[in-house]
């Protein structure tokens, strides 16, 4: 490496660790999401399978809180950090695939100030462990393909294997592989070596907990993520959503240039073969699959997870290495030298709008429902309320009320949701002590409270009401619903849908 090339690397490395911090501190000052709190809940419980998706999630808030505590800052602090080795897994396959540090820094710079990955690593998903394992398997099939070793097939399977226990969506990479090895000639010899189905184990046994805890849970999680699109639901509109929520995912500039490279590959203007073939494959494998979704069902935007870092390296070819006309070069001079600036102000006004609301005018806006801005003020109004009436444990009707009550209200709190128990399995219950007594339940005052509960108790009284606010915005108005006299169970134990 000679010194430009170092002094290439050093500056990217710095910039990876400013954006790094950036989010650090949007981490400290943004409160949770209520996905977030569910699946800190779950971290309360490690097992091998949830209801809703496979584990790592909850070992990465695990990890944090053992570091920083249950705070936001805790809950978010190994998601936000794991962007380091990303960002090296990413600059390293960009630099095989197609040669040189320029195209591996763009490739890196251009990751890590997508929306996707900056707001998909602040707030604790399941994504944002994904979005490390799909980088890294994108390295280790590089270096497949770079040193001809086999021996790299176990890097693969373990980065596929990591990537499954993150999200189910990481089973299309087998696929994309396969497609991959099919497509180049000179990679079709894998089919016969021992390496490649090694691999695959290896990938099977990190995601042996996941299927034994399915298993043992008549198959829920995979009948739940796998039944999500039927063919019979035949919806197209939801196509319309899925080119501008990614616009704004990839952030516009950044867009641009992934579509440009992805049209550059297939055009055959940058790298040789194999390297142009794994781009696509890892990138269209996923996208046909969503794109079919999109007839049946709505796609969220942070699906497509798994494809960035693929789209980044797309983006950094069309950046850099490709030759394009004048008129076309200038829109690409444009988007390469405005796309990190821009992503960085993308997100600190949607850190900014999300926390204040400042920027509609304190009107709502898409995040204000699922940041929980206002909701420390809200526990204390609801835990005065509890302690007044003398509720023994909080009962609240959907997950994310659950996992933020469960944040918010003083360690130690009984906070059960009364349905879909399911998503509860791996949880002590509330004890028959607990729920013996009275009992507080929180809903929003547009939500009635279902007639079953309400009959099975003696007595039921509205003992306040209490509002979220962002500033002067109402963001939601609860319900403190006070019952007495419980003349059968409390929690409703009915399988879910999936199971009936």
């Amino acid at each position: 490496m000679n010194a430009n090339e170092a002094r290439l690397a050093r500056n990217t490395a710095l910039a990876v660790c400013a954006l790094v911090g950036l989010r650090l501190a949007a981490a400290a000052w943004t409160p949770l999401t209520f996905d977030e709190a569910y699946y800190w809940m779950w971290s309360k419980s490690l097992a091998g399978g949830y209801y809703d998706h496979p584990p790592m999630v909850a070992v990465v808030i695990r990890l944090g809180t053992m570091i920083a505590g249950d705070t936001p800052f805790g809950v978010r602090l190994v998601s936000i950090v794991l962007a380091l080795p990303m960002s090296w897994a990413i600059y390293r396959a960009a630099e095989i695939l197609f040669g040189g540090q320029r195209i591996a820094a763009s490739a890196t710079i251009l990751l890590n100030v997508t929306l996707m990955a900056a707001v998909g690593t602040l707030i604790v998903t399941p994504d944002a462990p994904l979005l490390v394992a799909s980088s890294f398997l994108l390295y280790a099939l590089a270096k497949v393909l770079e040193s001809g070793r086999g021996a790299w097939w176990l890097a693969v399977g373990a980065s596929a294997g990591l990537a499954l226990l993150s999200k189910y969506t990481a089973l299309f990479f087998g696929p994309a592989i396969l497609i991959w090895l099919a497509s180049v000639p000179k990679l079709r010899r894998w089919f016969l070596s021992l390496w490649l189905y090694l691999g695959g184990l290896v990938a099977a046994g990190l995601f042996a907990p996941v299927i034994l805890w399915n298993a043992d849970h008549h198959w829920v999680s995979f009948i739940k993520q796998m039944g999500r699109a039927r063919i019979e639901d035949f919806r197209p509109t939801y196509i319309a959503e899925l080119i501008p929520t990614q616009f704004a995912f990839a952030t516009p500039l950044i867009f641009i240039l992934g579509v440009m490279g992805l049209y550059a590959l297939y055009l055959r203007r940058a790298g040789a073969m194999a390297a142009r073939v794994l781009i696509n494959s890892m990138f269209w494998t996923i996208v046909v699959y969503f794109t079919w979704h999109a007839l049946h069902a709505r796609v969220e935007a942070n699906w497509f997870a798994p494809v960035y870092p693929a789209f980044a390296v797309a983006a950094a070819v069309a950046a850099i290495q490709v030759q394009w006309a004048p008129r076309e070069q200038r829109m690409i001079d444009f988007c390469r030298r405005w796309a990190a600036p821009t992503g960085v102000v993308m997100f600190a006004l949607l850190i900014v709008q999300a926390n204040t609301g400042v920027l509609s005018g304190y009107r709502r806006d898409a995040t204000v429902r699922s940041v929980g801005v206002g909701w420390r003020e809200l526990a204390g109004e609801i835990e005065a309320a509890r302690v007044r009436t003398g509720a023994s444990c909080v009962l609240a009707p959907d997950y994310g009320t659950t996992g933020w009550l469960a944040f918010y209200l003083p360690k130690g709190t009984c906070v059960a949701q009364q349905g879909q128990r399911i998503r509860w399995v791996n949880m002590s219950e509330p004890s028959p002590a607990q729920l013996s007594g009275r009992l507080l339940y929180v809903h929003e005052v547009e939500q009635e409270m279902p007639a079953a509960l309400r009959d099975n108790f003696a007595h039921v009284e509205t003992v306040g009401e209490a509002r979220r606010m962002r500033g002067p915005l109402v963001i939601e108005t609860y319900a403190l619903d006070l019952l007495e006299g419980a003349k059968g169970d409390v929690l409703d134990r009915s399988p879910p849908p999936e199971l009936q």
